[in-house]
């Protein structure tokens, strides 16, 4: 994949929802309600795929690339890149689990933690 792959694909999506609606809280309603109509298809492939033995693995990809059209288009609206977007989870999560992950996370019981002390 060259480096400019994630414009080139947020320049897509933008070629096709550029012009979808002249009104733009429902342009961003329409987004946001696709991402979780689509992060919900994945869930339902996966629950068929392990508790109804019926083989779902392709719909997961696919339900996963919809999912990441409605994020990229939920970037455009907003005026963010894709990789502005990546590259802040990846600093979040670099310093919430140094380590790696942990349940540390589940013991929070609603108080802030310091991500950089160590784990009990």
């Amino acid at each position: 994949m060259d480096k400019d792959f994630l414009k080139k694909y947020q320049d897509f999506v933008n070629s096709i929802t550029r012009d979808s609606y002249d009104d733009d809280e429902k342009k961003i309603s329409n987004f946001g309600l696709g991402i979780a109509g689509e992060a919900g298809d994945v869930a339902s492939c996966i629950k068929k795929t392990i508790f109804h033995k019926n083989e779902q693995i392709e719909g997961v990809k696919e339900n996963l690339g919809d999912t990441l059209w409605y994020i990229a288009a939920i970037c455009n609206h907003y005026g963010w890149s894709l990789e502005e977007v990546f590259e802040g989870n990846i600093s979040k999560l670099s310093k919430r689990y140094p380590n790696g992950f942990s349940f540390k996370a589940a013991k929070r019981k609603g108080e802030k933690i310091d991500w950089n002390e160590k784990e009990k």
